[in-house]
């Protein structure tokens, strides 16, 4: 039974500045295509659990951790709270991307897709779903920068902080494509400007991201603030879903290779150039611990007020306690939780300094 970090933070942040941003996607039989017209160039290839804050509007579970009840707030404004939206469709199993143009990105070993046939088809089973998700980036503020620099766990605890959980990938994918599924919140042609990216690669330094070093951490800095971009939303009015900082999802695929069987996925791809900004490929080969200077996460929570379990699918599935994960993310080696989120007084994506 999978209890904890398999794989430490250093060797990650070293493994990934070492070389380019993940390529994010589900590989392609390699066939001929066009790079853009734009001009733009490749790039260079411990002690006990602590309990949670339980207060007003939660359940405390028999492992001290707790549901977040949260039924207030969404029945005050219908099946949601305000400030997020409902997403109410059928989720495809198996959905064809069929695509049309293409270019490669060598550095990643990947093709990107520039324009998709229309519609897609669903080749497999459909389900309902019916769930709120953030209307941004966490810690969900327009006009703040995505919060970066936190790993699975203390996403969690996050999300749980404030009633929520973190989205699994198939309520990530839906609230992205919308109900007819588009491969793109805004339709079918890739376009870099409305949700940023095809930005250059710039060669984080694996030493200083691991001693969060804030210089370094700006430097590397190339997102733009949540809610900036008008043309980067679904048609359940999510923003800023593929490209600008990816994100953190709950995992619920298994058999993608011996390195697929963590809690968590990475999703939407970050603002560089050469990476799958769509809203349907997934990476499974980050761990937990892997947190990122443009790596970031939104929470969903149930609707229509029901209570929200703040665990992943897989930690459901295996019984692990939330104790246990309040504790990895309050133990994660070189990587402490941030209790400031961006917007609040002297937030720091560095976070907490001598610890």
């Amino acid at each position: 039974m999978r209890q904890g970090i398999t794989i430490g933070l250093a060797s990650m942040l070293l493994a990934c500045s070492a070389s380019h941003p993940p390529s994010h996607g589900i590989d392609e039989p390699p066939r001929p295509g066009n790079r853009p017209s734009s001009g733009t160039t490749s790039q260079p290839a411990v002690s006990q659990p602590t309990a949670t804050d339980a207060g007003a509007g939660e359940t405390v579970l028999a492992d001290g951790g707790a549901v977040m009840d949260g039924g207030s707030s969404a029945a005050a404004s219908g099946a949601c709270p305000a400030d997020m939206a409902l997403v109410d469709g059928d989720y495809c199993e198996d959905l064809q991307v069929k695509c049309l143009r293409k270019w490669e990105a060598p550095q990643n070993n990947l093709w990107v897709c520039e324009e998709v046939e229309q519609p897609t088809r669903c080749l497999g089973a459909t389900r309902p779903m019916r769930y709120c998700i953030d209307r941004y980036e966490f810690p969900n503020r327009k006009g703040v920068r995505p919060m970066v620099m936190q790993n699975f766990y203390q996403a969690q605890h996050h999300c749980q902080k404030r009633g929520k959980r973190v989205c699994t990938e198939s309520e990530w994918t839906k609230a992205c494509e919308g109900p007819d599924n588009k491969p793109f919140p805004y339709g079918y042609v890739r376009d870099a400007k409305k949700c940023h990216g095809d930005q250059p690669w710039d060669n984080p330094s694996g030493k200083k991201l691991i001693a969060r070093d804030p210089g370094e951490l700006e430097r590397l800095w190339q997102g733009v603030k949540s809610g900036s971009q008008p043309h980067c939303v679904s048609d359940y009015g999510v923003h800023d879903m593929p490209a600008n900082a990816d994100e953190l999802a709950a995992s619920e695929t298994y058999g993608k290779g011996p390195k697929s069987d963590f809690d968590n996925v990475t999703t939407g791809g970050p603002w560089y150039l050469g990476v799958r900004n769509m809203c349907r490929p997934k990476i499974y080969s980050h761990d937990e611990s892997f947190a990122y200077y443009y790596l970031s996460w939104r929470c969903c929570q149930e609707a229509d007020g029901k209570p929200t379990e703040p665990r992943a699918p897989k930690q459901l599935k295996r019984d692990l306690k939330w104790k246990r994960i309040l504790w990895l993310a309050h133990h994660s080696w070189m990587m402490p939780f941030n209790p400031l989120v961006p917007g609040d007084p002297g937030y720091s994506s560095s976070g907490p300094r001598g610890k």
